[in-house]
C-alpha cells in the first residue's frame, strides 16, 4: 500500500467570481427535506396515505441527520439509508463523487457520458426507495483505478475535496458515514478516496479557512459531531491481508485520516445497523426495500433480488467523535441530542424564546404522533398546521433576535426542514393530490370514467410552441381545503406567456376534484433540458459546469411545474408538480414522464468518430441522424461543413418529417482533400425556416427508466489512419451486454451483420468468414452456452471466432481448449502502459497491418478488462502488458487454430477505443477481421 500524502490545507481552485455569479436551481430534491415540485407522476406506494404519514411524523419528531460518501453509483449501503431514513426518521443524504460514467453497462449501448445520465437516473430511482436527499461532485470515473494515489492524481485532491466540502456545507448532517475507509480493503482506487474524502471533511467542513470562497458566496462553515466507516470485510493470512485491485498481498496496516496516524489494528465495530428489521409501515425489512432500489441499477446488475426476511447486521468503526460517546454504541446518534429540544445546541447559551418555541413543535408532534390513526390519517391536520405556525413564528423570531448570524443560519436550517416536513404531512393527512398533465391535441371530452387508456401527449416542446396543460386537484378527505390558487411556473429563461382559462379559488373536500385548464407558449429562447455538466472529451476526468449551483442538485430542473397553495386551519400548504406527458405503451400502459424541451430539430452523426483508410479511393461514409420536434410536416435540408477543399454527395440532403418524433438516417459520401494521418471535424448542419442547427441528442436509458437527453458535445471526428482490410469480407456480429462495434467497422468499409438467438442456435454460420462476440456476449446471450459445440463447429471448418472480453460466464472452457479467467480476472487499468509484441511474426500482428507497440499510444481509460490466467499450449500469447506492480498480463491476446479454422480471445478495450477513433485498435481489429484470407505464417 503507498503511504498517505501528507495533510494539507486546501486550496482555491475555482474562482469567487463564478459562485457569486450562480444562479440558483429549484429542482428534484425529494420530499421531506425541502418544499419543491416532484418530478413524479405518482408517488411511491409507500411515500402515500397513512404510510407515507407515519414515516413523516418519525421524521418530525427528531433533528437527526446523516450524510453517506461514496465513490460510485451503487456503491452505497442502501440498507442503512433506508434503515436510518425510514426507519429512525433521519434526514438522510447520499454524496456520490462521480456518476459511474467508466463503467459497463449491460441494459443499453449508453457509455462514458450518457451512462452517466443513466447511472444518475437510476441513482435517482434508488434513492426515492432509501428516501435520501442526493448530490454529486464534479470529477468523472475513469474507470478501474488500483491505487489511491493513482485516483487522486487523475482527479485531484483538492477538486474533489472542494466539492464534498461544499455538499457538507449545503447539507449540514450532524454525522458523516462511508461505506469504505481509505485503504486497500475498499479495493478500487476511487473506492479509497470516497473512504479518505468522509474522514477529511470532517475536519475540513467546519474550518473557514478551508474554501474561504464557499464562506464569501454565503455558505456557512458546518462542523458535523460524528464520522464512520463501515468496517471492511476480509480475511487475514500469514501473508497479510488481499488487495483485490493489485492482486497483491500487504501488510495489516489501515491509515486514520482523523487522528492522522497508522495502525495495525483492524477497525472495530463500534455499531451495528439492524438492516434486517421489519417495519409495519413499510410492510417489508429495510433491506429487502433497499434491494429493491439497488435493482433499479440495472445497468451494472441486469436487476437484482429480494433477500429472504431475516436478521442483517452491519457493522460500523467509528473514527472520530466531538461528543463523548462509548465504545460501543447502539446509534449513529449516541451522545447527540436529537430532539427537538436540541436544535437549541446551535445557540449557546440561555434563549428562552427558543427553548420555549421548540417545546411547543415538540408538543404538537407528540401530540399528532399519539393520535395517529391509520384509518383517520386527516384528524392530524389541526394538529399539524399548529407545529407548521408554530415552526413558521419561531423562524420569524430566531430572524428577529440577537442571536449570531451563524446561530440564525443553523438553526433556521433546521427549522426550515421541519416547515417542509409538515407541509408533507398536511399534504399526506389530507390526501390531497395534484396532477399536472400536457393536454392532448384533441382532447375527447365524452370519454367514458372508465376509459383505461390514457390519451397520448407529445413528450417533447420546442421553443416557439404553444399547448395547453390541465391541472387536477383533488382533495379526498372530509377536511375543507380553501383553494388560494393552482399555477404554472417555468423554472427557466424567458416569459412563458401561462394563462389560465378561469380563476380558481375555491372550497374542496370529500372526494372533490377540480381541474384547471392553462395554456403556455415555450419562449423562442428557452433553454433545452439537458445536463448542466460537460466535458471537451473523455479523457478530461471532471465535468465542467455551467455554474457552481450545477452541484446543488443531481439535474436541473424540468422546465414547466404545477404548484398549488390552500389554506387549512390557518396555514398555507403548498405542492408541486413537474408537468407531466403521457404515451401508452404496449405491455406498460400508460408511461408517465416529466415534460422536456428540446430544439424544433435535432442532428448530430450517429457516431461520435470514423476514420477513413489513407489511400484509399473510397469516400468515407457518414450517416446524420435527424429529429425532428415539429408538431407536423417539416421540410428542410442537411448539409455537412467540412475542412476546406473537402466535398459531399450529396451536398445536401432533404429532411422528411411528418410528425413530432420522427427519425430519419441520412447518408454522406465524404471526399477528402490532402488526406494525412489526422483528425477532421465535420459538422452536420440542418436547416429549417431560416434557422440552423448545428447540434444533436440521442434519448438515453431503457424501458422502465426516466429517458434524459444527451446532447453531444462535439462535432464528428474524421481520422485519417493508415490501414488495410481484405476486401470482401462477410462479417457476422454477437452483441453482447452494449457496444457500437458494429458501427465502427463500417468505417473500414466493413458490413456487420447481427445475429439473433435463431442465427446461433440453427443458421448457417459458414455463410460468414468471421464472426465477432460482442463484450460479456456470454452474459448477455445464453444461446451461446447452449449452442457452443456449433460455433467451434464453424471455427474447426475454417470460420474465425474473436472472443471480445467476457466476465465469469465465459469461464467455463468455452473456446477449442481449456483456458481460465478465474473468480477476479485480471485487469490493465492504465491506458498508457507499454505494449510487448511477442509474436510479430503471427497473422494476427502482421497481415495485412504491421502491428507495433506504436499502435497502443493515445489509448482512452483502459488497456482491458479480464485478461487471461492461464492457457492451453495450442494458444499463442501474442502480446504482454502490465500496470506499475502488476505481474507481466500475456492473456490479452490469444490466438489458436483449431481445426481449419482460428479461434482469439482478446481482453484488450477495442471496443472503447473504436468508437473515439483511436487509429492503433482499427488496425488491430483490421488484422483480425482478416484472419480469414490471411497467410497462416509470415
Amino acid at each position: 500500500m503507498t503511504c498517505c500524502r501528507p495533510r494539507r490545507t486546501p486550496v482555491l481552485f475555482l474562482s469567487a467570481a463564478l459562485l457569486l455569479a450562480a444562479a440558483p436551481l429549484r429542482a428534484q430534491i425529494p420530499t421531506g427535506t425541502s418544499i419543491a415540485a416532484t418530478p413524479d407522476y405518482q408517488p411511491l406506494r409507500i411515500d402515500r396515505g397513512a404510510s407515507a404519514l407515519q414515516q413523516s411524523l418519525r421524521k418530525l419528531g427528531t433533528r437527526a441527520s446523516i450524510m453517506m460518501i461514496v465513490a460510485h453509483p451503487d456503491d452505497e449501503d442502501g440498507g442503512m439509508l433506508t434503515y436510518e431514513s425510514r426507519g429512525q426518521g433521519a434526514r438522510v443524504a447520499l454524496l456520490t463523487l462521480n456518476r459511474g460514467e467508466g463503467g459497463q453497462n449491460v441494459m443499453s449501448n449508453d457509455l462514458w457520458d450518457q451512462l452517466a445520465l443513466v447511472r444518475t437516473q437510476e441513482l435517482l430511482a434508488a434513492g426515492r426507495r432509501y428516501g435520501v436527499d442526493q448530490y454529486f461532485t464534479r470529477v468523472a470515473d475513469f474507470g478501474f483505478s488500483k491505487t489511491l494515489d493513482e485516483a487522486l492524481a487523475v482527479w485531484g485532491h483538492d477538486r474533489v475535496l472542494y466539492d464534498v466540502v461544499r455538499a457538507v456545507r449545503i447539507n449540514r448532517p450532524l454525522v458523516l458515514t462511508a461505506v469504505f475507509v481509505g485503504g486497500i480493503t475498499d479495493g478500487h482506487g476511487q473506492h479509497q478516496v470516497s473512504g479518505e474524502m468522509a474522514q477529511e471533511v470532517f475536519k475540513a467542513a467546519g474550518d473557514p479557512k478551508v474554501f474561504p470562497d464557499q464562506i464569501k458566496a454565503g455558505l456557512l462553515p458546518w462542523t458535523p459531531l460524528k464520522v464512520y466507516g463501515r468496517v471492511p470485510s476480509f480475511s487475514i493470512s500469514p501473508k497479510g491481508m488481499y488487495d483485490y485491485a493489485t492482486g497483491k498481498w500487504a501488510p495489516v496496516r489501515f491509515y486514520d485520516y482523523v487522528a492522522g496516524k497508522w495502525t495495525d489494528a483492524v477497525p472495530t465495530t463500534t455499531l451495528k445497523i439492524s438492516e434486517g428489521a421489519y417495519d409495519p409501515a413499510i410492510g417489508s425489512s429495510y433491506i429487502q426495500l433497499s434491494r429493491e432500489g439497488l435493482s433499479q441499477q440495472k445497468s451494472q446488475n441486469g436487476g437484482t433480488g429480494i433477500p429472504l426476511s431475516g436478521t442483517f447486521d452491519v457493522p460500523y468503526h467509528r473514527y472520530g467523535s466531538r461528543v463523548p460517546a462509548p465504545d460501543t454504541e447502539h446509534s449513529y446518534f449516541d451522545g447527540i441530542d436529537t430532539s427537538l429540544a436540541g436544535i437549541a445546541s446551535l445557540a449557546p447559551g440561555q434563549h428562552p424564546f427558543l427553548t420555549l418555541g421548540l417545546h411547543q413543535i415538540a408538543e404538537s408532534v407528540e401530540q399528532a404522533t399519539r393520535t395517529f390513526s391509520p384509518a383517520q390519517p386527516a384528524k392530524l391536520v389541526p394538529l399539524l398546521a399548529a407545529g407548521m405556525k408554530q415552526t413558521q413564528l419561531l423562524m420569524q423570531k430566531v430572524t428577529a433576535s440577537n442571536l449570531s448570524p451563524e446561530e440564525k443560519y443553523n438553526i433556521n436550517h433546521e427549522l426550515s426542514v421541519k416547515e417542509a416536513q409538515f407541509n408533507s404531512a398536511v399534504v399526506e393527512a389530507l390526501g390531497v393530490t395534484l396532477t399536472a398533465v400536457v393536454s392532448p391535441a384533441s382532447p375527447d371530452r365524452g370519454r367514458s370514467g372508465f376509459a383505461t387508456d390514457p390519451q397520448d401527449t407529445f413528450t417533447t416542446a420546442v421553443p416557439g410552441q404553444a399547448f395547453g396543460v390541465t391541472a387536477y386537484l383533488t382533495n379526498p378527505s372530509a377536511v375543507p381545503i380553501q383553494v388560494q390558487n393552482v399555477s404554472l411556473r417555468s423554472t427557466g429563461n424567458g416569459d412563458w406567456h401561462i394563462t389560465a382559462a378561469k380563476p380558481f379559488q375555491v372550497a374542496l373536500q370529500a372526494n372533490q376534484r377540480q381541474e384547471v385548464e392553462f395554456r403556455t407558449t415555450v419562449p423562442v429562447d428557452a433553454s433545452v433540458t439537458k445536463a448542466c455538466f460537460h466535458r471537451k472529451d473523455v479523457e478530461q476526468s471532471y465535468y465542467d459546469l455551467d455554474s457552481v449551483a450545477c452541484l446543488d442538485h443531481p439535474l436541473p430542473p424540468y422546465p414547466l411545474e404545477a404548484w398549488t397553495e390552500f389554506n387549512v386551519d390557518g396555514v398555507t400548504v403548498r405542492a408541486g408538480q413537474a408537468v407531466q406527458t403521457v404515451q401508452h405503451v404496449v405491455g406498460r400502459g400508460g408511461v408517465y414522464q416529466p415534460l422536456l424541451v428540446a430544439p424544433a430539430i435535432s442532428v448530430a452523426a450517429t457516431t461520435a468518430a470514423g476514420i477513413i483508410p489513407l489511400g484509399d479511393s473510397k469516400a468515407a461514409v457518414l450517416n446524420v441522424r435527424v429529429r425532428s420536434n415539429i408538431k407536423g410536416a417539416t421540410a428542410g435540408d442537411v448539409h455537412l461543413d467540412l475542412p476546406s477543399g473537402w466535398k459531399s454527395s450529396p451536398e445536401s440532403a432533404p429532411i422528411e418529417a411528418h410528425k413530432g418524433g420522427d427519425l430519419q438516417t441520412l447518408s454522406f459520401n465524404v471526399t477528402p482533400a490532402k488526406l494525412a494521418a489526422a483528425s477532421y471535424p465535420i459538422s452536420p448542419v440542418a436547416e429549417y425556416q431560416g434557422h440552423q442547427y448545428t447540434g444533436g441528442y440521442e434519448t438515453v436509458g431503457y424501458p422502465g427508466l426516466r429517458p434524459y437527453n444527451y446532447y453531444q458535445a462535439a462535432p464528428y471526428k474524421l481520422v485519417g489512419v493508415d490501414v488495410k482490410v481484405a476486401p470482401g469480407l462477410k462479417v457476422g456480429y454477437v452483441m453482447g451486454t452494449g457496444d457500437d462495434v458494429p458501427q465502427s467497422l463500417e468505417s473500414l468499409g466493413v458490413a456487420v451483420h447481427l445475429l439473433q438467438p435463431a442465427d446461433i442456435n440453427s443458421g448457417d454460420l459458414s455463410a460468414y468468414d468471421v464472426i465477432v462476440l460482442g463484450i460479456r456476449a456470454y452474459a448477455a446471450r445464453p444461446e451461446l452456452a447452449t449452442s457452443n459445440g456449433r460455433m467451434l463447429d464453424y471455427v474447426k471448418q475454417g470460420g474465425v471466432l474473436i472472443v471480445q472480453y467476457n466476465s465469469g460466464e465465459y469461464d467455463h472452457n468455452y473456446g477449442p481448449y481449456p483456458t481460465s479467467l478465474t473468480r477476479d480476472p485480471e485487469k490493465v487499468v492504465d491506458e498508457d502502459n507499454a505494449v510487448e509484441i511477442l509474436q510479430p511474426g503471427s497473422p494476427v500482428l502482421s497481415w495485412p497491418n504491421r502491428i507495433t507497440a506504436a499502435d497502443f499510444q493515445g489509448w482512452v481509460e483502459e488497456r482491458g478488462h479480464s485478461f487471461m490466467h492461464s492457457w492451453d499450449s495450442h494458444y499463442q500469447a501474442l502480446t504482454e502488458t502490465h500496470d506499475k506492480g502488476q505481474d507481466e498480463q500475456k492473456g490479452g491476446l490469444l490466438y489458436a487454430r483449431y481445426g481449419k479454422g482460428a479461434y482469439v480471445y482478446v481482453a484488450y478495450a477495442l471496443y472503447r477505443q473504436l468508437p473515439e477513433g483511436i487509429p492503433g485498435a482499427y488496425r488491430l481489429f483490421a488484422n483480425l477481421l482478416s484472419l480469414p484470407k490471411a497467410p497462416q505464417s509470415q
